[in-house]
């Protein structure tokens, strides 16, 4: 049998949109479709919870499946990017799948590939490898997170009983016209027909876009769910959610930022679409109450205070920044350890993290050819004002802002997950 090192690097052979800069063109399912149908259309064996949005998916995800978990059922849940080991993109009930399993299903796509006829890509063969595992394991339910957009991306083969959108903002466009048009269409494109889409994006101009998808039933946030109030607490967020047929108060959520508030009524929303009733309040306060989220305002140190924050757009790195001076910050006194990758707007993220009020910017590289240079960021943050210098490697980085420090300041590392994935592997995590 193969290992888990020898089936990576069969699966490396294949190309990587994920390392590739800018937009990609001619994006169709076809490939996907015709991988999946050699496969027996594993995607078919459960319902799946389809979710997309520029920024809370992940977050979100883990909220429905702790949800859906705690409600009884064996829950699937397929993500991406991971921060350290491919494991994680794949996991049962919150657990990772074992280097065995992974290894045995992309060894089975190795030799049906001949197959399929077409070359698929890594994200693709990925996709697959989760959509098999659920099938085969025999899950109840699959929560699966969008890599690209929506519309064409591969797992888009699934037909979502209930489909999320977190938010509409800076991704994967150009930014030329109506570019949030643009991208709010594509992202409507997990919509399926009869389905219930829960749509956290507030923006009246955009809702007739989402509601031409042809859902059954739209959830809106602040009009159908809500969070209806949102209070930092020790540890985390002390919540009141309201959905269609229930309201909850005193909800404790271990996470850090007024934004997970909203993630949550998201979560809370799909979960009660999908079991077509209120939740218990108990099953609410075990499965909030149980969430992590490594990388997303992951405080992994103090004296100093070490924040870890995979923000990579501009309005992740506002709720970054915004977090940051909810509480955590004494005297204003922070230092930026910041890397991001290609295509990014390094002005327009430098001045969302308020860069310009940091004590120390320090610039360094994610391990990907889509790095920008370190040099752009000290530029860009140098004109903006901040004091900055430039530490290419990660680890080095994270290392020279520790000795900067004192005590009573904030490190926070941002601008991509792999960075912070980086600095996790770095710091022993």
């Amino acid at each position: 049998m193969a290992s888990l090192p020898e089936a990576l690097a069969w699966l490396d052979q294949h190309i990587n949109l994920e390392a590739r800069a800018g937009k990609v063109e001619h994006l169709s399912l076809d490939p996907m479709r015709r991988l999946v149908d050699v496969l027996g259309d594993p995607q078919t064996a459960y319902p799946v919870i389809h979710l997309t949005g520029t920024n809370g998916k992940g977050s979100t995800a883990r909220m429905v499946t702790a949800l859906l978990a705690e409600g009884g059922l064996s829950v699937g849940t397929y993500t991406s990017p991971h921060l350290q080991r491919i494991n994680e993109r794949l996991s049962r009930n919150g657990e990772p799948i074992d280097d065995n399993e992974l290894a045995v299903l992309l060894m089975d796509l190795s030799r049906l590939e001949a197959l399929v006829g077409t070359p698929n890509s890594y994200f693709e063969l990925l996709t697959a490898a989760a959509l098999m595992w659920f099938a085969d394991i025999a899950v109840d339910v699959a929560v699966v997170e969008v890599g690209l957009l929506g519309r064409y991306d591969a797992t888009n083969v699934c037909d979502g009983a209930v489909a999320i959108v977190t938010n509409v903002g800076q991704d994967h466009s150009d930014f030329t016209g109506d570019w949030r048009a643009k991208v709010a269409d594509e992202k409507a494109g997990i919509v399926k027909p009869g389905s219930t889409l829960v749509l956290g994006e507030t923006d009246e101009a955009l809702t007739p876009i989402f509601y031409r998808a042809g859902a059954a039933e739209v959830w809106e946030r602040d009009r159908d769910f809500a969070c209806e109030a949102n209070e930092l607490a020790v540890g985390g967020r002390l919540l009141e959610l309201r959905t269609p047929a229930s309201s909850l108060s005193d909800v404790f959520l271990p996470l850090h930022g007024a934004h997970q508030g909203d993630n949550a009524a998201c979560a809370l929303a799909a979960a009660e679409a999908f079991f077509a009733q209120p939740l218990d309040e108990e099953v609410v306060a075990e499965a909030f109450g149980s969430i992590t989220m490594p990388g997303r305002f992951e405080i992994v140190g103090h004296e100093p205070l070490i924040v870890l924050d995979g923000a990579h757009n501009p309005e992740g790195a506002a709720a970054a920044a915004a977090t940051l001076r909810d509480g955590f910050m004494q005297d204003d006194r922070r230092i930026v350890v910041v890397g991001m990758l290609h295509p990014r707007d390094v002005t327009a993220m430098l001045d969302a993290l308020e860069v310009d009020d940091a004590t120390f910017v320090i610039a360094c590289e994610p391990a990907s050819a889509r790095a920008v240079p370190a040099s752009d960021i000290v530029a860009a943050a140098s004109r903006l004002g901040a004091d900055a210098v430039e530490e290419r490697d990660v680890g080095l980085a994270v290392d020279r802002a520790k000795r900067l420090a004192t005590p009573d300041d904030v490190i926070l590392v941002t601008g991509s997950l792999y960075v912070v994935g980086s600095a996790r592997s770095h710091l022993g995590l």
